[in-house]
Order: structure tokens, then sequence, then C-alpha cells
């Protein structure tokens, strides 16, 4: 696929309930061989471009900050996947550790990376699934535009799309323009 292509195609709301759905069958396929938690990760990225070379650099970044995470902490990866779909792109790690730990691990980084806000970092739990942001006494996520509950701005649609776009694209921006 060209870049200008990657730049301008959009996905239609099909696709992406369908690529969620393949994650969801892939995430429950890893809990049964690993019996261990899963790491699901994937970019916020509003709007129907889900695929391009700003979207694929962040990625990147979260790919290397994750896998570093994991080194540091000797947390074992089991297997460990990266897709590259044009509905998103999603990477998997399957980790002999504790979900709770890896979910606290995760939001801190969600939390400290310059770019952690764009990326949604999921762990599920083999016994007790989804661990949740609030099963750790941890608020949930902030609106990119206004710093209000994300979900209630989502919810609203209080944003403009290209409002929300546009910030998402100055977050990019701005990391690789640093020196």
């Amino acid at each position: 696929m060209s870049e200008t292509l990657l730049e301008v195609e959009g996905v239609t709301l099909a696709a992406l309930l369908e690529a969620k759905e393949r994650r969801a069958n892939r995430q429950h396929e890893w809990l049964v061989k690993h019996s261990q938690p899963v790491l699901s990760l994937t970019l916020v990225t509003p709007g129907p471009q889900k695929d391009s070379i700003r979207y694929r650099n962040c990625m990147a970044v979260a790919l290397q900050a994750c896998d570093q995470l994991l080194w540091r902490y000797r947390w074992p990866v089991l297997e460990r996947q990266v897709l590259w779909l044009p509905t998103g792109a999603e990477a998997m790690w399957s980790v002999a550790h504790s979900a709770s730990e890896l979910k606290a691990a995760t939001v801190e980084l969600e939390q400290t990376h310059p770019l952690g806000r764009l990326w949604d970092a999921d762990v599920i739990c083999p016994q007790n699934g989804p661990v949740g942001r609030t099963s750790l006494d941890l608020s949930g996520r902030r609106c990119l535009v206004c710093n209000e509950p994300a979900h209630a701005c989502a919810r609203s649609r209080r944003h403009p799309m290209d409002e929300v776009t546009a910030r998402v694209e100055r977050l990019i921006d701005g990391w690789f323009a640093r020196d």
C-alpha cells in the first residue's frame, strides 16, 4: 500500500467491530494456551483513519516502551505478536506475571510517557478477565482536549472530530520533533 493511500483511507464501523472481535478471539486463545495474563496494546485513533505513517510511528514507540518495561522488570514474555492492520496496529504479549502488577505498570507508562495518552494497554487475567483501572483504585482516562473524563466527552461528542484528531496529531508530531 502506498503512503498516499495509507494517509487517506478510512475504516468502516463494521471493519472496526470485526477487528475487535478477532482481537478478542486471539486474546482468549492466548489465555487458554498460556494460562497467563495477556497485555493487548492498541492506539487511540479518533476518526475513520486508523492506519497512517504517523500512527505506525507512534505504535513503534509504544512497542519499544512496552518491551523495555517488561525487560526492566524481568517479567517473562511467553509470546509476542504485532499486527499492522488497516483497522489499526495491534500488539499482544503473554506475560508470566501478576495481571494487577502488569496493569499498574502499563497505566503508569500511559500516564508518564509523552505519547502514553495515545496508547490503550489492556491487561486480561486468565482467571478474572480484564483488569480495569478502577480495580486498582485509579481514575479513568482523561479527554485529550479538555481533560474531563474521556468517556463523558466521547459519549456526548463534546468536541468536533477534527479538533480531537488535530490534538492527537500535535502530540505525535511534538514527540518526533523533539531534539
